[in-house]
C-alpha cells in the first residue's frame, strides 16, 4: 500500500459526476441485471455513495480471487440520494446485492431488520463495540457490516493561511484552533478580516460538527421529542447562523458549486473526518496547499461512518455476504483508508503498520493514520439517533439554509423549523 494507490483514487474521484456512477469490473456482463449466469458466472451489484475507497482496481482484487464473479459498483453522489432509493425499494425489487447505509439513517433501516440478511455469527466482534451495537436489532441480529468511522480533524489550506497572516504549519495551526467553537469562529473572523473571504466551506458542516458532540439531540430513547425544546440544539442553531454563516462560502456541501470551489480559494478549512480526505484530493488533485491539523473544536467528534447491508430478498444473498465480509475485513478497510482516508472500524486494523505508519502525500505527508487514531480516541460522545433523527436534522439544516440564502431571518427560520417538527 502506497501513495500511488491514493493518487489513482484521487484521479478517479475527480472524474465523478454528481449523478450515479457505475464502475464495472473487467469481466463481461457488468451492465446486466444482477444474478447468476451460465457456467457459474455471477454478477454482484454494490450501491454506495460519496467515496468508500472502492476503486475499480480494489474491486478487481476480489474478482481475481473469485473467478466467475463480476462486480458492478453503483455510486450515488451523496447519502441522501442513496437513502431515498434504499427506502423506496427495500422489500421490493431493484436494490443492489449490497446496499450501503449511512449512520444518520441506520436507525430507520433497523426498523426493517427482518428485510436484511443477518451478518453471520462468526463475524461478530470484529468491530469496535459501539459500531457493532448500533447495527444490532433487539433479537441480537447484526444487520450491517461496518465500514468506516468518521473521527474529525481540520483540513486547511496552508497557503491561504499563510497569505492571511495566520500560522500555516500543522503544530501551530493545532495550537491556533485548540479550544471551543467560539475560538474556531474567532479565527474565522480573523481570516475574513485579512482576506475578505470565508474561512469555512459550509455552515451546515459546522452544525453537523456541533450536533455530533451532543448525547441527545432531537429525541430521547423513551420517545420524547426534544427537537424544539433542547437548549443545546437551539444554541447550536444560534451559533451557526450568527458565527458560521457569515464566515462560510456555502450553506451546504455536495452541490456543484461547492465541488468546483475546491479548485480555487473561496474557503480555507473543511471539518474533516477521514473519509473527507479522499473527497478533497479528488476534487482538487492539483492543489498543493492542503494540510491537516490534529485537533477539533470542543475536543472530538465523529461524523459519519457507514455499513454494508445485504437485502434478504436479493438474488445472490450468500455471494453478497461473502463480498460484504471481504470488503469490511481489516485488510480491505486499511486499503480503503489508503485510497480515500476512510478510517477503519475493525479493531485488528489498528495494529496494521500500513495504517499506523501511513503518511498522505497529497496532504503534504500528513501522518493520517496517527491522526485518525488520535481523533478517534478524542471522541467521548456519540449522539443518540432514533429512526427520526434524519428528518429532524434535515429540517434544522434547512433552517440554516434559509438564513444563509436570505429567504428568512434567524427568528423566522427557527419558527419555521418548529412548525415543521410539530407537523411531523
Amino acid at each position: 500500500m502506497n501513495t500511488r494507490a491514493f493518487r489513482r483514487s484521487a484521479v478517479a474521484v475527480a472524474a465523478f459526476s454528481a449523478t450515479a456512477l457505475v464502475l464495472a469490473g473487467c469481466a463481461g456482463g457488468g451492465g446486466e441485471n444482477a444474478g447468476g449466469g451460465e457456467d457459474g458466472e455471477i454478477t454482484l451489484t454494490i450501491a454506495t455513495f460519496n467515496n468508500f475507497g472502492y476503486t475499480d482496481e480494489f474491486l478487481q482484487q476480489y474478482e481475481d480471487e473469485n473467478p466467475g464473479v463480476t462486480i458492478v459498483h453503483n455510486k450515488a453522489a451523496e447519502s441522501g440520494d442513496a437513502r431515498k432509493n434504499f427506502f423506496q425499494k427495500l422489500g421490493k425489487e431493484g436494490l443492489a446485492d449490497i446496499e450501503a447505509v449511512e449512520v444518520d439513517w441506520l436507525a430507520e433501516a433497523m426498523q426493517y431488520s427482518d428485510m436484511l440478511a443477518p451478518v453471520p455469527d462468526d463475524l461478530k466482534g470484529r468491530w469496535i463495540d459501539w459500531k457493532e451495537a448500533a447495527a444490532t436489532d433487539p433479537d441480537g441480529n447484526l444487520i450491517g457490516y461496518g465500514t468506516d468511522i468518521g473521527p474529525q480533524a481540520i483540513c486547511y489550506r496552508s497557503d491561504l493561511f499563510e497569505a492571511a497572516g495566520l500560522p500555516s504549519e500543522p503544530a501551530d495551526v493545532e495550537a491556533l484552533f485548540d479550544g471551543d467553537w467560539d475560538n474556531y469562529f474567532s479565527v474565522a473572523d480573523q481570516y475574513k478580516a485579512a482576506t475578505g473571504k470565508a474561512m469555512i466551506d459550509s455552515a451546515n458542516s459546522v452544525l453537523q460538527g456541533i450536533v455530533n458532540q451532543m448525547e441527545y439531540t432531537y429525541d430521547e430513547p423513551d420517545g420524547k421529542v426534544i427537537a424544539t425544546s433542547n437548549p443545546e440544539i437551539e444554541a447550536a442553531y444560534t451559533s451557526v447562523v450568527e458565527r458560521a454563516v457569515p464566515n462560510s462560502a456555502y450553506s451546504a456541501q455536495w452541490g456543484d458549486d461547492w465541488i468546483a470551489a475546491f479548485q480555487g480559494d473561496e474557503f480555507a478549512t473543511v471539518l474533516c473526518p477521514g473519509w473527507m480526505q479522499g473527497i478533497i484530493a479528488g476534487y482538487a488533485p492539483e492543489v498543493t496547499g492542503w494540510k491537516i491539523a490534529n485537533t477539533f473544536p470542543g475536543g472530538g467528534g465523529n461524523w459519519g461512518g457507514s455499513y454494508l447491508t445485504v437485502p434478504a430478498n436479493g438474488k445472490n444473498v450468500e455471494e453478497a455476504q461473502k463480498l460484504a465480509d471481504w470488503l469490511s475485513a481489516p485488510e480491505q478497510q486499511v486499503e480503503a483508508f489508503v485510497n480515500v482516508g476512510a478510517f477503519p472500524s475493525q479493531t485488528e486494523a489498528y495494529t496494521n503498520a500500513d495504517l499506523t505508519d501511513y503518511t498522505n502525500a497529497y496532504f503534504n505527508d500528513a501522518p493520517t493514520g496517527e491522526i485518525g487514531a488520535d481523533r478517534a480516541e478524542a471522541v467521548t460522545v456519540l449522539p443518540y439517533k432514533s429512526k427520526d433523527y434524519y428528518k429532524y436534522h434535515d429540517a434544522l439544516q434547512n433552517a440554516v439554509n434559509r438564513v444563509f440564502d436570505g429567504t428568512e431571518d434567524q427568528a423566522t427560520s427557527w419558527n419555521t423549523y418548529v412548525a415543521e417538527v410539530e407537523a411531523f
